[in-house]
């Protein structure tokens, strides 16, 4: 409280002045009160700006509920949980439609998908026939552009074609912040000869992911395109914004070029990093690949453009290099067993591993040293595999002698490593 002096002709005042000065001049000199330092300001990182490239765990982030599934689609019955696992058939054939970029609408979306999440469910309208929604990541963003870019293209061209009898598409579409495309419809397909098919489908694309929703139905549609377009493209739009914070905050480390390879060590010596395969890297052409294992013998493949294999001296162990379709750039190269012509039992402690992983461990030991990975099983071809891949696109593929789902014991038979950004894109029309 502040205290106020006045001055007057009495003597008690003045002598009260007087001593009160007296005394201000006998108290010590008062000390400075430090002031408290500011906490040091951390700057708030620039929002992420790199590709948008989603990998593992992330893919979670497009599932839907299994509310959202049924408000989403008619006729759905039990939703099961999700599972990182993907079945692929990759039959192919049937017949050629008119326009060709239609067959676009029959092909799987999962080929060349190098990553998955999965969630089926029964429906209630046909006996015995399942929906399915699937999250595909894969190489780049530039793969899932030219494969979103060929459904939004066979939306426009296919509205009705020909395709081994009438056939009609009827859609809606609907975009979103960053490139996002969504597009649902309802595809049914008549066949001259009798029988056919119908199925309401929807796709979305964001960075390196397109989402599909897949589900069969009979009768007359009854499917809100729109409303299924807009929902897809909103949780696409949060998966964007998801992985922005995650990656502001948590920005992708550089990819490390590991320490050079000596060609003369044993191949059991020899690491299996994203970057090649001892001394043999990815995305070189054919000809330097060779030349990095000297003394090693070429076997060369039985037709133009098939793989090549290095025998190391001792007859040991060997590498199967597989390059580009349609180029020289080495694309894949594979330790084991690769499910081609001119494979070797070759003694699994002689070739090379990755992460310590080798030809002969259960898929336990891959899914440990390589977690969030996706099991593949290919139906057309009897093959199954642990697929792993990194953010830039480099994939692991380990191949098993059965089906890893609910079998850890699943033994390794081969190694595969591929830069999945050298595929080259289907083509449909």
């Amino acid at each position: 409280m502040s205290q106020k002096l006045s001055v007057g002709k009495s003597v008690i005042g003045a002598l009260a002045v007087g001593v009160l000065v007296a005394l201000a001049g006998c108290a010590p000199t008062p000390q400075s009160t430090p002031e408290p330092s500011a906490a040091p300001v951390t700057p708030t990182p620039d929002p992420y700006a790199g590709p948008i490239a989603f990998v593992g765990d992330e893919l979670d982030w497009f599932l839907l509920s299994a509310d959202e599934i049924a408000a989403m689609l008619p006729d759905v019955g039990e939703v099961s949980p999700a599972v990182s696992s993907l079945i692929q058939v990759s039959d192919g054939g049937g017949p050629e439609p008119v326009p060709a970029i239609c067959s676009a609408l029959a092909a799987e979306t999962s080929l060349g998908s190098i990553g998955a999440r999965s969630v089926t469910w029964t429906t209630t309208a046909e006996e015995g026939s399942d929906g399915w929604l699937h999250v595909l990541q894969f190489a780049d963003e530039e793969a899932a552009k030219a494969r979103m870019d060929q459904y939004v293209d066979a939306a426009a061209q296919c509205v009705e074609f020909e395709f081994g009898g009438p056939a009609t598409f009827a859609s809606s579409t609907a975009e979103g912040e960053g490139g996002i495309r969504a597009l649902a419809g309802s595809l049914i397909i008549t066949y001259s000869t009798g029988g056919g098919y119908s199925v309401y489908t929807s796709y979305v694309s964001v960075g390196n992911v397109i989402v599909e929703v897949w589900q069969p139905f009979t009768g007359e549609p009854a499917f809100d395109t729109e409303a299924a377009a807009a929902l897809l493209r909103d949780r696409a739009e949060e998966a964007r914004r998801m992985l922005i914070d995650e990656l502001t905050v948590n920005p992708p480390a550089p990819v490390e070029t590991p320490a050079a390879a000596d060609p003369a060590a044993p191949w059991s010596a020899w690491e299996i990093t994203p970057a090649g395969v001892g001394p043999v890297h990815l995305g070189v052409d054919l000809d330097e690949a060779i030349a990095a294992v000297p003394g090693a013998r070429i076997q060369e493949s039985e037709w133009e453009g098939g793989p090549t294999r290095l025998i190391a001296a001792d007859e040991s162990a060997s590498l199967l290099l597989e390059t580009q379709e349609g180029g020289t750039l080495v694309s894949a190269l594979t330790v084991g067993i690769a499910n081609t012509a001119g494979d070797r039992a070759d003694d699994a402690a002689a070739l090379p591993s990755a992460e310590g992983v080798k030809v002969g461990d259960p898929v336990s030991a891959a899914v440990a040293a390589f977690p969030e990975g996706t099991d593949l099983r290919i139906v057309s071809s009897g093959e199954y595999f642990y697929e792993w891949s990194t953010r830039e696109g480099v994939t692991l593929r380990f191949r098993l002698d059965r089906d890893s789902v609910g079998d850890d014991g699943a033994v390794i038979t081969g190694i595969t490593l591929e830069d999945a950004t050298l595929r080259n894109p289907l083509i449909f029309g």
